[in-house]
């Protein structure tokens, strides 16, 4: 055992869950032999507390990292507004820049609201809704997020964020009074989406969905909830959280041709620095004139700053043709081993978010492959998040050890669990779209 298995020992008695984030929990990976923690970071390099070096071809900080970690340009830029100082009794001008520069890439939205984190954007962005149309309940397909509005659909049925979020999540916490002010839609799911607009029509304050994910969106999908928004004059929100900023610069429903009167962005916009932003039409986003959002440490220099150093290095350098360019090339490896050694996997979602999926004992089989990867130096999952950090190099070594362990695999299918050195991962994120 390393030094940060111990620590994480340590840390589930200090603090609830043993981490700030789900998805970072050594049991979603490889419980009891999960590196846990880093002492460096650089590239898509990581280093652990005992010196070993990783190439990360998982996460790269659970899609925060898009340029790659300890990125010159964004952390010279923030290094910088950190030598200015990056707080104040005033106000940042970056803040304005940053402003300008969303609208310019999204020429539809008139205004923008800022906050640090994906969920607390999305839970801004749903009390403008409200705020705006005078109403309660929230239509929503995919993850957006913590906070009480989105967990209160487990209120009303405990299995309503299945394939949303977690299987059996408890909304313990969330006052029982928001019981019904929100009801989940399956992504591509047209009669389900109708069939909650025909019951509730009067009362809906806002349809939020994830651009995209896993799944495309089929012809009619956007169509009918656009219309349907339209017709009912409430904000149609669009969660870029993951989606933004990797198939293109801007939002990616501005490649899928879906017209959105909110959109919020996070995670990927400021390279692993936080920031996150709603922006949207001033029909709407006036009124958080009208209600109470502010934070103290939303109006910090360092977020907005990181911000526009990425979205400019990724203009520079077309940064997103080369995630999507490397993504499209760890499928087709997949794929290609998949067949090459009979394995049953799907393998899917856009380029920069890929994802494999063993059909059979898929917990088993990926608890498995991160194992065996990890031996390999690397940090593996079913999942692959690109960033501009990664090169030809790395994808061509990635893809040779995913060769040896699926060969491996073929040899092992009567017994696989044999060769696990630990428990079995425990499931994650279920998404829709």
């Amino acid at each position: 055992m390393g030094k940060g298995q111990k620590l994480y020992k340590e840390a589930k008695q200090l603090i609830p869950g043993g981490t700030q984030l789900l998805s970072k929990r050594p049991e979603q990976l490889l419980p009891e032999l999960w590196p846990a923690y880093y002492e460096k970071a650089k590239g898509c390099e990581i280093w652990d507390l005992d010196g070993k070096k990783y190439i990360d071809m998982s996460y790269m900080g659970i899609g925060a990292n898009t340029l790659g970690y300890a990125d010159e340009d964004v952390d010279n830029a923030v290094i910088d507004c950190i030598n200015k100082g990056s707080m104040s009794t005033l106000n940042c001008t970056e803040e304005i820049e940053l402003a300008k520069k969303m609208i310019d890439l999204h020429p539809w939205a008139d205004m923008v609201r800022y906050a640090r984190g994906g969920g607390d954007a999305m839970a801004v962005a749903i009390r403008i809704a409200r705020a705006s149309t005078g109403k309660d309940i929230i239509l929503f397909s995919g993850y957006h997020g913590w906070h009480d509005w989105y967990l209160s659909a487990n209120l009303a049925d405990n299995d309503a964020l299945d394939g949303q979020l977690l299987p059996g999540l408890s909304p313990l916490g969330v006052p029982k009074g928001l019981k019904g002010t929100s009801y989940p839609f399956f992504y591509n799911n047209i009669d389900q989406f109708l069939e909650l607009i025909k019951k509730y029509e009067d009362k809906i304050g806002g349809v939020v969905l994830e651009a995209i994910r896993n799944i495309k969106p089929e012809p009619t999908f956007f169509e009918t909830i656009e219309k349907e928004t339209k017709r009912l004059d409430i904000p149609l929100i669009v969660d870029e959280v993951s989606s933004g900023f990797r198939l293109n610069t801007g939002g990616a429903h501005l490649v899928l041709g879906l017209h959105p009167d909110i959109a919020v962005f996070a995670k990927g916009i400021s390279n692993g620095y936080p920031m996150a932003v709603v922006i949207g039409k001033k029909k709407y986003m006036d009124a958080a004139q009208e209600t109470f959002i502010s934070s103290t440490y939303w109006t910090e220099r360092i977020g907005p700053t990181a911000a526009l150093a990425t979205i400019n290095k990724m203009q520079k350098y077309k940064v997103q043709d080369h995630m999507i360019e490397c993504g499209k090339k760890i499928q087709e490896g997949w794929k290609y081993l998949a067949s090459k050694y009979k394995l049953n996997i799907h393998i899917g979602s856009i380029y920069p978010l890929s994802h494999l999926e063993f059909k059979e004992n898929h917990l088993l089989y990926k608890t498995l492959f991160t194992q065996e990867m990890l031996k390999k130096g690397f940090l593996a999952t079913d999942s692959y998040y690109a960033c501009f950090a990664h090169n030809e190099k790395h994808i061509e070594a990635y893809l040779n050890a995913c060769d040896e362990v699926f060969e491996f695999f073929s040899k092992i299918q009567h017994c696989p669990e044999k060769y696990l050195e630990g428990p079995i991962c425990q499931s994650g994120f279920k998404r829709l779209s």
